[in-house]
């Protein structure tokens, strides 16, 4: 009696170990499989606006603040750098109190509100500190230039801006736009770039 009641207990494990088996492999092989080609990334800002590109010690290699060339940065759009698939959006780490009307308030910790972005091919794109709970929700599918946030200062943030990255099979990498590189690569020092989007409708 014991045998016969012990037999569907042994199928179950065997089951769950060809699931799990499965599963792994499919994990494995989605880490091993090699990248695609770059995706034609834009610069994640309006039209024809010029930013200011920078990186500080500290800051860690390949990440990109953005700040407007001209004007306060407080609730500018966000917009997709690449068409894509929405694969986090809401909340990483605490908000904190920084807002326009309290711009020197207490800071968050992590990302604060924030966005990413799968395009396919093993590339993301990150955007972090934004102003409020972005549109865009886990699944949603966007366009290149849809606007996915404002800026803001949430989380780890001293002032407005955007923090920006780009990845190729999880690791960081130079961010390119209009397929030039950005020209903010280590963090040995601070330093800038200007840059003019072309991230246009119908471009």
């Amino acid at each position: 009696m014991g045998s016969v009641t012990a037999r569907p207990a042994r199928i179950l494990v065997a089951v769950a170990a060809i699931v799990l088996l499965v599963i792994a492999t499919a994990v494995i092989t989605s880490r091993l499989r090699k990248p695609g080609p770059r995706p034609d990334f834009q610069l994640p800002v309006a039209c024809g606006e010029t930013w200011i590109l920078g990186t500080y010690p500290g800051h860690d290699d390949f990440d990109i603040d953005f700040f407007p060339a001209r004007g306060s940065a407080w609730g500018r759009p966000v917009l997709a750098s690449a068409a894509g698939t929405v694969i986090e959006a809401g909340v990483n780490g605490t908000l904190g109190s920084r807002t326009p009307d309290n711009p020197k308030g207490p800071y968050g910790t992590g990302a604060g509100y924030w966005v990413k972005i799968d395009h396919g091919g093993r590339w993301d794109t990150q955007y972090l500190h934004l102003l409020e709970s972005p549109p865009v929700a886990v699944g949603d599918e966007v366009t290149q230039g849809q606007q996915i946030g404002k800026i803001g200062s949430t989380g780890k943030s001293g002032a407005p801006h955007l923090h920006y990255e780009q990845r190729r099979a999880g690791d960081k990498v130079e961010s390119h736009f209009a397929g030039q590189p950005a020209g903010i690569t280590s963090d040995d020092r601070e330093y800038s770039v200007r840059r003019t989007s072309r991230n246009c409708p119908g471009r």
